[in-house]
């Protein structure tokens, strides 16, 4: 599949823009057919998080999940959810009930499998659940969700959602949907703000399968990457 490149002026108008978007695909959904959306962490999806906290998103028609957390309380810093609970979530009329997020405070593997029973049990498709909208970002080592360039969890085609171990970071222990999840999903937005991260984006949107950003391919889906100039800057 192509992938949708869309090249914004700045860090404003990338989180302008795709709060818009996000927006606009929740305005179609129905309180019958809701919008299922995974939510990730990081700075540029917080700041488009704070954008679309100011639109007029019809909230109840919208489940939320969690692209991947940091093995922590929910009230931790270092928490996906506590920085989209701040950003954008304490802001929206969402019910509690229609928000899923990963219990980072449990055992990693205890915490994936309740995040995949999650899943399995509020997402329709067979086999494999298909959420209607997944933000991502990239980190400058070309990871996504918390899946690692050379991890053995990007090999991962039999789980929903698996833990993830990197000694080497501040919160080492992860939980992350596979790609099989990303790659199901029936629309991904993977949002980049930094220049620095240039080289990077370059060489996913190339198909450098050892960069895991670069394999999300929903297989029956739409991509699209939202970036700046600055990011855009090294794409052909």
């Amino acid at each position: 599949m192509t992938p949708d490149v869309r090249v914004l002026p700045d860090p404003t108008a990338l989180s302008d823009a795709a709060a818009v978007l996000i927006e606009s695909i929740a305005l179609r959904a129905s309180l019958k057919d809701p919008l299922t959306l995974a939510l990730a962490g990081g700075s540029t999806p917080k700041s488009m998080y704070q954008h679309l906290a100011a639109r007029s998103v019809p909230w109840g028609k919208v489940r939320v999940f969690f692209g991947d957390e940091r093995c922590v309380p929910p009230d931790d810093a270092g928490s996906n959810y506590r920085m989209a609970r701040e950003a954008m979530l304490d802001r929206v009329p969402l019910n509690p009930a229609h928000l899923h997020r990963i219990l980072g405070e449990l055992p990693p593997d205890e915490a994936a499998q309740k995040a995949e029973d999650d899943l399995r049990a509020n997402v329709t498709g067979d086999p494999i659940p298909r959420l209607d909208l997944i933000v991502l970002g990239i980190g400058p080592d070309g990871h996504t969700a918390s899946l690692f360039p050379g991890g053995p969890e990007t090999e991962v085609s039999d789980r929903l959602m698996v833990p993830v171990h990197r000694p080497d970071l501040p919160q080492p222990w992860r939980v992350s949907m596979t790609l099989t999840v990303l790659n199901a999903a029936r629309r991904v937005i993977v949002l980049v703000a930094d220049g620095a991260k240039a080289p990077m984006v370059a060489r996913a949107l190339a198909g450098d399968a050892s960069v895991p950003a670069g394999r999300v391919q929903p297989t029956d889906g739409e991509l699209i990457w939202m970036v700046t100039e600055a990011a855009a800057a090294e794409l052909p």
